[in-house]
C-alpha cells in the first residue's frame, strides 16, 4: 500500500461508482420509475371497476386471492428470468403488460373478460415488482444503498399518491374508460423511455 510518510498509509482511491455516491445512471431509472408510478393508481380503482361491471362483493375476496397466486406464481418465474435476461427488459416487458391490462379494462365491458384481465394482472407484479429491487440494488454500491431504496420507495408513494388523485378525477369528471387510457399511456411511455435510456445495458443484471 502507498505511504504518505513514514508509517502513514495511503487509503487507495474507491473505483468508480464506489464511495457511497449514487450513479448519475439511478437517478434516471428513477425518474423513469417515478414517470410510470404516475399512471399506477391504487388497485382500489380496479376493484371498483369490477364491482360497476357487475361482480358481486362476495366475489372480490375470492378474485383478490386468486390475484395473488397469479403473482407469487409469476415473481418466482420473473426473478429467474431477470438473471438470464437482464432487469431491463424484464421491468419493459412488465410496463408494457401493465399497459396492456389498463387498456383492456378500458376496453371490454364482458365479466368473463374482465375477470380474465383482472388475473392477468397478476403477471405484471411478477416481471417487475421483485426485479426493479434487485435493479435498484445492483445499481447502488453497498454504503449507499439505504439511500438508494429511501428514494425509490419515495419515488413510489409520491408517484401513487398522485396517481390515484389524478386517476379518480379523471374517473369522476371524465370516466373510467378515460382514467384507465391515461395510465396505459403513462406506463407506455415509461417502457419507451426505459428501452431508449438504458440500451447499453447488456450484462445479466443491467448495472
Amino acid at each position: 500500500m502507498p505511504r504518505s510518510g513514514p508509517g502513514v498509509p495511503i487509503p487507495p482511491k474507491p473505483r468508480s461508482g464506489e464511495g457511497g455516491r449514487l450513479p448519475r445512471r439511478f437517478y434516471l431509472a428513477m425518474a423513469v420509475i417515478t414517470l410510470f408510478a404516475l399512471g399506477n393508481a391504487s388497485d382500489a380503482f380496479i376493484l371498483l371497476r369490477l364491482n360497476d361491471l357487475g361482480v358481486a362483493p362476495v366475489w372480490i375476496p375470492l378474485l383478490w386471492s386468486g390475484l395473488h397466486v397469479v403473482k407469487m406464481t409469476s415473481s418466482v418465474v420473473g426473478g429467474a428470468l431477470s438473471d438470464t435476461f437482464g432487469r431491463r427488459v424484464m421491468i419493459v416487458l412488465g410496463y408494457l403488460w401493465y399497459a396492456v391490462v389498463y387498456g383492456a379494462f378500458a376496453w371490454f365491458t364482458a365479466l368473463p373478460a374482465v375477470i380474465g384481465v383482472f388475473l392477468a394482472y397478476g403477471l405484471y407484479f411478477g416481471l417487475t415488482e421483485g426485479v426493479e429491487k434487485a435493479w435498484v440494488a445492483d445499481m447502488a454500491p453497498a454504503p449507499a444503498r439505504g439511500l438508494a431504496f429511501g428514494i425509490y420507495n419515495g419515488a413510489l408513494g409520491f408517484g401513487g399518491l398522485a396517481a390515484s388523485l389524478v386517476f379518480g378525477l379523471i374517473w369522476t369528471r371524465v370516466s373510467p374508460t378515460a382514467a384507465f387510457l391515461t395510465g396505459a399511456s403513462l406506463a407506455l411511455a415509461a417502457s419507451l423511455l426505459l428501452y431508449l435510456a438504458f440500451s447499453d445495458a447488456t450484462d445479466s443484471g443491467d448495472q
